[in-house]
């Protein structure tokens, strides 16, 4: 039922237009024939070509108004018909302000005003519609006042819509606005909070790993704590560019490593005391920056997993160029060690978000006892 209604009302919107000029040449014709009005002895032929020109004029308002007011000045002195009249009064009122509507106004007044004079020139039927003081008055009211006055409504009714829209839109706007504000202050606490907190606890590790650098003769024990010691230097680096974005908004960009660092990172998981070899398979190619941030952080996030739960198993990070993208594997095999260290798994989850929206796929499940991380990104999705 609902849909009817809207279909039906959908229609009327559509043909409205041609409803209306429809209507008003029908009337023009009935009121110069007598049917509805004064019978106008006038040719047909006359009554025809202002019916059809008052029809015109009205289904043409929307682009021209002048038509219609001519139209219906010349219909009413020459047939005394109304109906172009009527909705030239409204169309006035929806849509003249200022000096054009008092012109109309004045118009209208002298229209009526030779109206009488014809009437009286005429005599019969039509002198005493349209040339009889209480008719003339009668006619002023329901030809131009009702029909102006509905015009003057319908346009104020538009008008207060328009500022209700404007209204609602602009405070949409403020309280968007009002939430990136928001958004800003709460990204600047926790930057805040993760300065004082994450990045006090990360420079004492640094302190102390230089501390037992210097203090140490142990060789093994000396190079275990430079490694701590830059390790952490790193993280704080990296966690001052984080802390920036948190600072500056979501438009700001951390500028991330590509391809070229990969063998940095390889060697730093070597350090650190990982077994981990590097196959390349196919030709290598110039590759989209875009893809080559994705394909690091892809060998840095398994990477990462293999140091906190296989850091004695053997692992390989093989990178497979495609005729159309790039296959990222990084497997290793299965560990004898002890503890695993934690994990929430959040990294694959952002991993995995970041590679299907370059238009790839990420695999990581565990296999033959070791664990598979396989990521393929075709080259379309990074241009």
């Amino acid at each position: 039922m609902a849909s009817t209604t809207v279909t039906a009302r959908r229609a009327l919107q559509r043909y409205a237009s041609l409803l209306l000029a429809v209507t008003v040449a029908g009337a023009v014709y009935a009121s110069a024939s007598g049917d509805i009005g004064v019978r106008s002895p006038l040719p047909g032929v006359v009554t025809v070509v202002l019916a059809v020109a008052s029809g015109w004029a009205t289904g043409a308002v929307r682009t021209r108004r002048w038509p219609l007011f001519l139209v219906a000045a010349v219909g009413w002195l020459v047939l005394a018909a109304a109906a172009a009249g009527v909705v030239a009064s409204y169309q006035a009122g929806a849509r003249l302000r200022g000096r054009p509507l008092a012109g109309y106004l004045a118009g209208a007044a002298a229209v009526l005003a030779g109206g009488v004079l014809v009437g009286q020139q005429v005599g019969g039927v039509r002198q005493i519609t349209t040339a009889t003081t209480g008719n003339v008055l009668l006619l002023a009211v329901c030809l131009v006042g009702f029909p102006l006055l509905f015009g003057l409504w319908i346009r104020a009714r538009r008008d207060t819509l328009a500022a209700l829209r404007d209204r609602t839109e602009r405070l949409e706007r403020e309280r968007e606005a009002h939430a990136d504000r928001v958004r800003a202050e709460e990204r600047t606490r926790i930057a805040r909070e993760m300065h004082d907190v994450v990045a006090h606890r990360v420079s004492l590790m640094v302190v102390h790993a230089g501390a037992l650098e210097v203090t140490t003769t142990d060789p093994a024990t000396t190079e275990a704590a430079a490694l701590i010691r830059t390790t952490g230097r790193q993280a704080l680096t990296d966690l001052r560019e984080v802390l920036g974005v948190l600072r500056q908004g979501e438009a700001a960009v951390v500028p991330e490593r590509g391809l070229d660092a990969l063998d940095e990172l390889i060697g730093e998981s070597r350090t650190a005391g990982l077994r981990v070899s590097r196959q390349d398979v196919g030709v290598p190619t110039a590759l989209p920056a875009t893809l080559g941030r994705t394909a690091y952080r892809v060998v840095r996030e398994a990477l990462t997993n293999v140091r906190k739960h296989a850091a004695d198993a053997e692992t390989i990070v093989r990178l497979r160029y495609l005729p159309d993208g790039l296959e990222v594997v990084v497997r290793n095999g299965p560990s004898v060690a002890g503890p695993e260290l934690p994990g929430s798994g959040q990294g694959l989850l952002g991993l995995r978000e970041r590679v299907e929206l370059l238009g790839g796929r990420l695999e990581a499940t565990p296999i033959d006892g070791g664990f598979l991380v396989r990521a393929l990104i075709p080259l379309a999705g990074a241009a």
